[in-house]
Formats: C-alpha cells, structure tokens, sequence
C-alpha cells in the first residue's frame, strides 16, 4: 500500500485555509459566534501542533525524554481538570484520580509486551488513555459537586438521620457522577457501527491492515474503560471527603 494522507505541503495548506473560510461563512451567516472564532482556533491549534510535532519528533527517540513529555501532559491535564471543575487549588487532588486511572492501564500493557517500552509505543497510548482519564475526571468532579450545591437540601437531610459527611455527600453526588463514565460506554458499545475511532483511523492509515487496527483500538477501548472507571471512582472519593471541592466566588 503506497497511497498517503495529509503530506506536509501547499495542498494541505490550501485545504485547511478553506474550510475555515468557509466554517467563518457559515458563523456570519448562522450568527453563531465571534466571527474570529474558526480562524482563532485554527492558527492556535497549527501553531500548538507544529511545536509538539518539533518536540516530539526529538524527544520520542530516548526513553528518558519521553517519560518527561508525558509528565508534562499529565501536569496539564490535572490543571485542566481542576480548572473546569472550579475546584481551585483543591483540584491538585484530583492529580490522584489521573494517576489511578493511567496507573491501572499503562503498566498492565507495558507488562503483557502487547505495547513496547519505546517513547514511539508509549506516549500515543499512553497519551490517549490520560486524555480519556482527564476527560471522565473532568466530568465527574463537575457534576459531583454541581450535585452536591444543588441537592443540599438532601445532604443536609442525610446529615440529620446520622450519615456522615462522606456517606452524605456521596448520596447525592454518585448519580451524577456515573454519567461521566457514558461517553466512553457508548464509545465502546458503538465502535465500528457508528464511529471509527481514532486509533483505528490512525493503525489502518499506517499499515493498511484492518486486522491490526481493529486489534489496537479494542486495547485502547477496553483500556480507557478501565482508566476511565478507576478516574471516576477516585474523584468520587474525592469530592465525597471534601478534599476536592468547589472554589466559591469573592464577594
């Protein structure tokens, strides 16, 4: 198979240039939002990639640089985490969730050999089951604590028939928890019949095979599940104990 997508090249350029010409028509026309937008985000997002692109084509052939640029991810994660989750500086706890959910995933791969201990094997996988990680965490901490401030009344009720803090909290903020863990259920659930993720997309791309594509994206499923689980239950935890918890707004 010889064919190629997305060269490097004018012809790439020409075609992204497009699409946000034409994304930038459809804000104006349908009132969307800032006009700006799309072209924003656009040369944001090249400018982002093309310096990861640089950093990792150098730090992807040493071991030892690929562990720090997965640091460095997860640092970023956890920061995102706590910021959308208005959690503050409580949100550094939630550095715990993360790590439980790439701790359970990562090392069981590393140590069945299904993924080599190279950077070129270890940060896209291992990168893709934090992103999964950070996503469900993100979740799961807003609608906890969105639970909890907006179903006082119930843990205040909890409180009084003698439950303590925890089982209180907890009462209230485990429902709405859990639907952080649905995207990635339904993700799995619907794989191949409606959606053809990234990592399929990616493998078929590279090598051609269907086969191995298939093979490493159930690994990357089945893996974000768990992460995704221990994250969720984690951050639960969390929030439940009030060690992570919302940042209330000076007055």
């Amino acid at each position: 198979m010889s064919s190629s997508i997305a060269d490097p090249g004018i012809a790439l350029a020409a075609l992204c240039a497009v699409m946000v010409v034409l994304a930038t028509v459809v804000y104006r026309v349908a009132h969307l939002d800032n006009l700006f937008a799309v072209p924003a985000a656009a040369v944001r997002g090249a400018g982002q990639l093309a310096i990861v692109s640089l950093v990792l084509a150098a730090a992807l052939t040493h071991l030892w640089s690929s562990i720090l640029v997965l640091l460095v991810m997860f640092a970023a994660a956890v920061a995102t985490c706590a910021r959308r989750a208005r959690a503050g500086w409580s949100g550094v706890w939630l550095a715990v969730s993360l790590a439980s959910g790439v701790g359970a995933v990562v090392p069981l791969m590393l140590l069945s050999g299904v993924v080599p201990l190279d950077g070129y094997a270890l940060v896209p996988v291992a990168g893709i089951v934090l992103g999964g990680a950070m996503t469900a965490t993100t979740l799961g901490t807003r609608r906890a604590l969105d639970s909890i401030e907006t179903r006082w009344g119930e843990v205040e009720a909890g409180l009084s028939i003698g439950l303590s803090a925890r089982d209180a909290h907890m009462e209230v903020a485990r429902s709405a928890a859990q639907d952080a863990l649905l995207p990635g259920l339904d993700q799995t659930r619907t794989v191949g019949l409606v959606t053809l993720p990234g990592a399929f997309v990616g493998v078929l791309l590279a090598t051609g095979s269907a086969v191995q594509a298939g093979a490493v994206q159930i690994l990357v499923l089945v893996g974000l599940l768990l992460a995704q689980t221990c994250a969720v239950a984690v951050t639960l935890e969390l929030v439940a104990r009030n060690t992570v918890r919302r940042v209330r707004p000076q007055t």
